[in-house]
């Protein structure tokens, strides 16, 4: 059994603790908050359900301890600089870290792989929503002023979005200094983004996502190859399972001697999945 412990009880940890007790090669080794002593987790593999700025102290204190980790790091811009930081610490102290494994970046990383596999010249555009996102929320929570927040993402179509942000002010904030300093956020300045301020964020709340993938390519010298990708999901739900089966693919990874920082597209999909080879073969291929 891989002993699993969970980093973080919000939305994700309480969904990576049920897929952990819902995996048949799994045992929870422990839930943990972010103040805890990190000495204290005895785990072969600890799930990062913490904010995003926070996944690279936590990593790397428990990749010096040998202790694989998984994480949703979800600033795209900045996850090869993640890998990179991670990669010698995981290497020099036997560990795995798999970086940016919820389901975009992660699942839809792979995707998006395979399709350009598939017509190699061509455009992806990734749609996103209309759904909650968790790192834009997290991201607008934490702005001096804010009592509490919703971040939704709209698609508008061949990738472009736009943040629909409710916040409640803290008593005495001002509604302008705080939608200025979240507008100038990494995770908003790239978007269309609207600050509304409201009395209930919870009146409002839906955890609900869903992600559009389209490609336009190439296959060889034959054009008009074009390929469709859909899903409508509960967020944290389907992060907290991408996680714990990316667990598996480290604690195996571990055990090949395999060691250092990975995304998901680097993994062998078939290390994400309980059971054995054989019989994964012959049912999946």
């Amino acid at each position: 059994m891989i002993k699993v412990a969970v980093l973080g009880y919000g939305n994700i940890g309480r969904a990576a603790e049920q897929a952990i007790l819902a995996s048949p090669d799994m045992e929870l080794a422990g839930i943990f908050h972010h103040n805890d002593c990190l000495d204290a987790i005895r785990a072969d593999v600890v799930l990062l359900c913490t904010p995003t700025r926070e996944v690279q102290k936590f990593a790397a204190v428990l990749a010096a301890r040998g202790i694989c980790t998984v994480d949703s790091f979800d600033i795209h811009g900045q996850i090869w600089s993640l890998r990179s930081a991670l990669e010698p610490v995981c290497v020099a102290n036997k560990a795995v870290s798999i970086i940016s494994s919820g389901w975009d970046p992660g699942t839809d990383s792979i995707v998006r792989a395979l399709l350009m596999a598939m017509a190699p010249k061509g455009l992806t555009y990734t749609n996103f929503g209309p759904g909650r996102s968790m790192g834009h929320t997290v991201a607008a929570k934490a702005i001096k002023g804010v009592k509490n927040a919703l971040s939704m993402t709209i698609p508008l179509g061949t990738g472009i979005h736009r943040r629909m942000v409710y916040i409640e002010l803290e008593e005495g904030a001002d509604f302008k200094t705080v939608e200025a300093a979240i507008l100038a956020d990494d995770y908003f300045a790239h978007d269309e983004t609207h600050v509304i301020a409201v009395d209930s964020v919870d009146a409002l709340n839906n955890v609900a996502h869903g992600v559009n993938l389209v490609r336009n390519g190439v296959s060889g010298d034959t054009h008009n190859q074009r390929f469709e990708f859909n899903m409508t999901i509960n967020n944290p739900a389907l992060t907290g399972q991408v996680m714990v089966s990316a667990a598996r693919a480290a604690y195996r990874m571990k055990g090949r001697g395999e060691y250092g920082a990975k995304t998901m597209i680097e993994l062998r999909p078939i290390d994400m999945l309980p059971g054995d080879t054989e019989q994964l073969v012959k049912a999946l291929v």
